[in-house]
């Protein structure tokens, strides 16, 4: 597989057009090899190094040209991602890195004023973002350049420079504890052990000196929390993440707050608090912490707007459904995928599809439901790369599930062999054995339609599907199982759905 092929095909399309903008900007050339390796590269038939040389030099193939033109061809990618990546960091990293070029510039050009007084914005820039790394590259090019009538007292950045490097190192051990616990929580997860990340946390953390810091620096947190997060997802335990994240978020909050230059990491934790708590099936609760994400957007988190409005928005249409508000969240994600002037990044985009497909299926509007999934001009294998498998799986069995209620039944069964084709790896797994039992009850419907009411096959599910109890169970399988019962007992999907998620929610408030 060529690798510059591969590393363009992670851009969008949106870059990728303005990748080829960016190439055209010396507009001195009118014939651009490099651009139209770029154009050849882009097509989804995958070339060889000789039909490239072919192609591009067909009156004499120049091997020797080719490779030169690739290695131009990547330093435009480079220098793009660079620029791309200046303009959307969000963590004044980029900004002081270039204060720090100029600086170096203006030393060499022996114009020292303006250096230093450059060199004094990155430092209170660095500052002020919690940039440690930086500063201490800023101290290090002061302590260098003291010799200046311009610069400060050395005693004075000398010490600046030491105070910084005790938080420096604090980063660094972060770092390495962080990657520790991703580690360890990662083997007992492959291990199938109970997972008490609070404990493995806690150990690492002591072990590297770092407990307190945890909650004074929000950043530290926000890496820990999102680990964590991490573990969780796979293994689907949201009920003992919930307390566990609202604690520590709160403590951070009440006993050392967050500062403007902290807003990412506020607004991510509040988003991760309001999933699980919508995982949870505690809606109410979600929307509440919805709502202090979108407060905080409105406020300081402006600049964080594009990143987090789109995930705000797919919460928000999750937590109405099970709200009774369907129709709203149907309008809202219409808003978003249609009408928006916000430019959706392609997993936004393809979130949004996915979700308002089944804000359709909801509603029994089961042909526009599967106009918007038809909508995907991408193959699986494309949606993979960028969205994982399991979100591929739960595409195939929505339109699975829509081809049987479209009574395109050929299609359905092709559609549940084709899944067992492609996912026959996944469906032997112990944590898979719902999603095969389930195809096999699809096909068991398809065959025998009137055996669908009859108390044996109503038994059969029960034996079949196995979960502990509904207040457990992962919200996404409770919406499959839910579309079965309703099946079952002839009775709209929605209602059913409603029913179930209430019914759990109820019981959860018992146990708590």
């Amino acid at each position: 597989m060529d690798d510059l092929k591969i590393t363009l095909d992670t851009l969008s399309e949106d870059d990728k057009r303005e990748l080829a903008i960016f190439i055209k900007r010396n507009k001195k050339k009118r014939q651009r090899k490099d651009l139209e390796l770029f154009q050849l590269l882009q097509q989804q038939h995958t070339y060889t190094a000789e039909q490239l040389i072919n192609r591009l030099y067909p009156d004499a193939p120049n091997p020797v040209a080719y490779y030169a033109l690739r290695k131009r061809l990547l330093r435009h990618l480079s220098d793009f991602i660079l620029l791309k990546r200046t303009t959307e960091d969000i963590t004044a990293a980029s900004s002081i890195m270039g204060m720090l070029s100029l600086a170096n510039y203006l030393f060499d050009a022996r114009v020292d004023r303006l250096a230093w007084a450059h060199l004094r914005k990155a430092e209170k820039l660095a500052q002020s973002n919690e940039q440690y790394d930086l500063l201490n590259a800023v101290y290090n090019l002061q302590i260098e350049k003291a010799d200046s009538e311009f610069a400060d007292q050395l005693e004075l950045i000398i010490d600046k420079r030491n105070q910084n490097k005790i938080i420096a190192d604090e980063d660094e051990r972060a770092n390495i504890a962080n990657s520790i616990i991703n580690q360890r929580l990662h083997a007992v997860r492959q291990q199938g052990s109970d997972l008490n990340f609070d404990k493995i946390i806690q150990e690492v953390l002591s072990a590297y000196d770092l407990s307190e810091a945890v909650n004074k620096r929000p950043s530290l947190l926000y890496k820990l929390m999102s680990i964590a997060r991490s573990a969780i997802l796979a293994r689907k335990d949201f009920l003992s993440f919930e307390p566990y994240i609202i604690n520590q978020y709160q403590e951070a909050e009440q006993h050392y707050g967050f500062k403007k230059a902290h807003y990412h990491y506020k607004l991510s934790l509040l988003y991760m608090i309001a999933h699980v708590l919508y995982r949870n099936k505690k809606f109410n609760k979600s929307m509440h912490y919805l709502g202090l994400l979108n407060e905080g957007m409105s406020k300081e988190g402006k600049i964080h707007y594009a990143a987090f409005y789109p995930r705000y928005i797919f919460l928000m249409v999750a937590n109405l459904v099970f709200l009774h508000r369907n129709e709203e969240a149907i309008a809202l994600m219409e808003y978003l995928l249609y009408k928006s002037k916000l430019t959706l990044g392609t997993k936004d985009q393809l979130t949004a599809q996915m979700g308002l497909s089944f804000n359709y299926f909801a509603q029994g509007a089961y042909s526009k439901a599967n106009r918007v999934l038809m909508s995907i001009k991408r193959s699986d294998k494309w949606c993979e790369g960028k969205m994982g498998r399991e979100w591929v799986l739960k595409k195939n069995l929505g339109e699975l599930i829509l081809q049987y209620e479209l009574n395109n039944e050929d299609l359905a069964l092709n559609k549940i062999r084709a899944f067992e084709r492609t996912f026959g790896d996944l469906l032997r797994e112990p944590a898979y054995k719902n999603v095969k039992h389930y195809l096999q009850l699809i096909k068991l419907m398809l065959d025998q339609p009137e055996a669908i009411e009859k108390p044996a096959f109503v038994q059969h599910v029960e034996n079949t599907l196995e979960f502990t109890s509904f207040e457990s169970t992962d919200i996404q399988a409770m919406s499959f199982y839910a579309w079965l019962k309703a099946k079952m007992q002839r009775r709209p999907y929605y209602t059913v759905l409603l029913e179930l998620a209430n019914s759990a929610w109820e019981n959860s408030l018992q146990n708590e």
